[in-house]
C-alpha cells in the first residue's frame, strides 16, 4: 500500500518508482518527488491539495531554470499525460536531488 504525504505535513514516504525511502526536507517544505530518480505521483490538482484521483507516476521529462526559484522539474503523468512543474531541492542537507539527473534532463526540451 502506498504511503502519501498529507497536505501540510513534512513527512517521509517511499518512492513509487524506485522504492527508496524519502526523508522530509530539512527546510520544512513538503517534498513532492524522489531525490534519487526525480519521479513524483499525480496526487495534487493544486499544489498540496491531495485531491487528484489519478495517482499515477509523474515521470521527469525535462527541467527549466527560473532565476527566482532555481531548477524546476517538468513531470508528465504516465497515465493521463498532464504536465506538472515542481521545484528541485538541490540544496537539501538531508537528501538533495540528483544533480546529474537534473543536468541530463536539461538537454531535453521537447515536452
Amino acid at each position: 500500500m502506498r504511503k502519501f504525504v498529507a497536505q501540510g505535513k513534512n513527512e517521509s514516504f517511499d518512492c513509487i518508482n524506485c522504492g527508496q525511502e524519502i526523508k522530509p526536507l530539512a527546510n520544512g517544505s513538503i517534498r513532492n518527488h524522489c531525490p534519487y530518480c526525480l519521479y513524483s505521483i499525480h496526487i495534487d490538482i493544486n499544489p498540496g491539495d491531495r485531491a487528484c484521483e489519478c495517482l499515477a507516476r509523474l515521470e521527469p521529462i525535462a527541467v527549466d531554470y527560473n532565476a527566482k526559484k532555481g531548477w524546476i522539474i517538468i513531470h508528465k503523468c504516465v497515465k493521463c499525460g498532464e504536465i506538472k512543474r515542481n521545484k528541485a531541492a538541490l540544496d537539501d542537507s538531508v537528501q538533495a536531488d540528483n544533480y546529474e539527473l537534473i543536468i541530463e534532463l536539461s538537454t531535453k526540451s521537447n515536452y
